[in-house]
This record gives structure tokens, C-alpha cells and sequence, in this order.
């Protein structure tokens, strides 16, 4: 079992920063570490609760910012992080950028999708 990151930037307001992301489609949404969302000046536009995979139930604060990949880019929601959360790139993003995670090849490609 393998590991899959994807070099990307986040933007809001003019302001970008370079993120390396681990790509999680267990994850609903992405995720920015705090250094990150400061930096960019993101304020929350709601809270919620989140079940871990071990059964913890946490709560964050949730956002929205542009996320720029290889494979394009979109508005997406973001859970702003803690000090030491890792960047994840959640399934709402894969969703909305149209790309799926290949586990075999460790990569993203274009994703099939499905009208009605």
C-alpha cells in the first residue's frame, strides 16, 4: 500500500500558496493546515463534525478557496486544519475537478462521468 501526493497551489483574495497534498478519497473534504488558511486569510462560513477513521468524532471549521492541480482547477470547500493536520485532497475536490485516483498507478486521471 502506497502513499499518493500532488503538488497543487490554494488561492483566495489574490493571495496563493503552494501546498503539497496527500490525495485522500476516504476523506470527504480537503483539508488546509493552519499555516496555510492564515495565510491566505480564509474565516469559517460554518462548522462541522467529523468522524475519523478510528471512530473519533472532532469538529473543524469549514471554508472555501480555489485549488490549482496539473489536472485542473475549481472553488472547493475546506476544512481549516490545525497546526499539524496534513494537507488533504478530499473526495468533494476529486469530485469537482472531474478525476479519479488510480491506486494501481499511484496518479490521477480523468474520471467517467456518469449523467443521470
Amino acid at each position: 500500500m502506497g502513499l499518493t501526493f500532488i503538488e497543487g497551489k490554494v488561492s483566495h483574495n489574490r493571495v496563493s500558496v503552494p501546498l503539497r497534498l496527500l490525495v485522500d478519497s476516504g476523506a470527504t473534504y480537503t483539508v488546509l493546515p493552519q499555516p496555510v488558511w492564515k495565510k491566505l486569510k480564509l474565516t469559517p462560513k460554518r462548522e462541522q463534525s467529523f468522524i475519523l477513521a478510528d471512530g473519533t468524532v472532532m469538529k473543524r471549521s469549514v471554508s472555501e478557496c480555489l485549488i490549482v492541480i496539473p489536472q485542473g482547477s475549481c472553488h472547493t470547500p475546506v476544512i481549516l486544519g490545525e497546526k499539524n493536520d496534513e494537507a488533504l485532497l478530499g473526495a468533494v475536490t476529486l469530485e469537482e475537478l472531474a478525476v479519479v485516483l488510480n491506486p494501481f498507478e499511484r496518479t490521477l486521471q480523468p474520471m467517467q462521468a456518469r449523467l443521470g
